[in-house]
């Protein structure tokens, strides 16, 4: 046997320092994303010195509109300004991506024309990168509100199935076709519905080969009930209610749908929707809707109704969600709170998801909601 040589100490550090690189990767590759949307779609110039740039992975311009078949800036004057502005939140935040998202609930209305043929998809992908080229942009986002469904009186066809699917493969064919001219990574998701509608007529097994991203729109629930006051947000549906959305339910479907958990990013409502109801009963939670009404951004919520002004919060422990009620003028408000979003990301990180996206920026000017995102992903 020969004698070992005594173990040189710059070889230990080397050791170590290869360890820590890799650790350091490891960790950046599977931190969750956080997702802001940024709405420009009012021709608003974006105050971005409210945006903490930090704080944020992504950040999607919302919206590009559809004309001629092709992505357009409907407010170009304003788009062109923002576009520029929110780049230069890159200096506070080099790893910062800025996206554009196509469509929205109101500009949904020209998608299944766009990709109807071959050749329309091509020219509708390229019209897309061409703006991200042109900006300096990271990518492109989709919400298309929905593939073979009316949505906003929306042109529509059972073939929206197939199509939606072969756009991402565009979108991505064209993407990477300029990620090898510029050496960039550029990213294609989308925001896609939480019902069991949307699964069926999408084929998001298939989507999810070519995009980063699926950003699931898990708020505006309680619309598919508007006859009672439910949650709009929630994590969970309460067990002896199976009919109501949740959550963990659209989850559940994407998966059972073939998504990677990788690929899913779980959204979150900064702003609360109040209805009118018929009974104080359960403090108006699953009572009879008379009518809606205005509910606020989060900021608002928190500092001016939260038990104020005969306004109760209450904590729903089976949804994971919380709620407002005013018993005098039977006034019920669904809503995120800091301890919903928290065990949102608790439930992000124990299903190994792929981050949380939000809806939008501003309802939450005191950073109430992403200052609890932050702390609970360690950002």
């Amino acid at each position: 046997m020969r004698s070992q040589k005594p173990f040189q100490p710059f070889i230990l550090l080397l050791i170590l320092s290869l360890v820590f690189s890799i650790s350091s990767r490891s960790q950046t590759q599977t931190r969750p994303v956080i997702i802001g949307y940024v709405g420009g779609f009012n021709a608003n110039v974006i105050n971005t010195d409210q945006i903490a740039a930090k704080q944020l992975s992504h950040i999607n311009y919302a919206f590009v509109d559809i004309r001629n078949n092709l992505a357009w800036l409907h407010n170009e004057k304003t788009d062109t300004v923002n576009f520029r502005k929110l780049n230069e939140l890159k200096s506070i935040n080099p790893d910062l991506k800025i996206l554009i998202s196509i469509g929205g609930w109101t500009w949904s209305k020209h998608f299944s024309d766009a990709v109807l043929t071959g050749s329309s998809r091509k020219a509708f992908a390229k019209s897309a990168v061409d703006i991200v080229a042109h900006y300096d942009l990271d990518g492109v986002d989709i919400d298309w509100e929905y593939p073979g469904m009316i949505g906003d009186s929306n042109t529509y066809r059972q073939s929206d199935k197939t199509h939606y699917t072969k756009m991402f493969k565009q979108l991505r064919k064209h993407l990477d076709r300029l990620g090898k001219k510029t050496g960039k990574k550029y990213f294609v998701t989308t925001a896609i519905g939480g019902s069991r509608e949307f699964i069926q007529h999408t084929q998001m097994k298939k989507v999810a080969r070519f995009t980063d991203y699926i950003n699931l729109m898990a708020y505006d629930y309680d619309e598919t009930y508007d006859s009672i006051a439910t949650h709009h947000t929630n994590l969970f549906a309460k067990a002896s209610k199976s009919f109501l959305y949740s959550a963990d339910i659209s989850i559940r479907n994407l998966l059972n749908a073939g998504v990677p958990a990788a690929r899913i990013v779980m959204g979150a409502g900064f702003y609360g929707k109040g209805k009118v109801v018929a009974s104080d009963e359960n403090h108006g939670l699953y009572q009879k809707s008379v009518r809606p009404m205005f509910g606020g951004g989060y900021t608002y919520l928190k500092d001016s109704l939260v038990n104020r002004k005969g306004y109760v919060r209450y904590w729903d422990e089976e949804s994971s969600a919380p709620y407002l009620f005013n018993a005098e003028k039977k006034i019920f408000i669904t809503y995120d709170d800091e301890e919903s979003i928290k065990a949102k990301c608790q439930y992000i990180l124990q299903h190994k998801l792929g981050g949380i996206m939000f809806w939008e920026y501003f309802s939450d000017r005191k950073l109430y909601l992403l200052n609890t995102i932050d702390k609970e992903f360690g950002y």
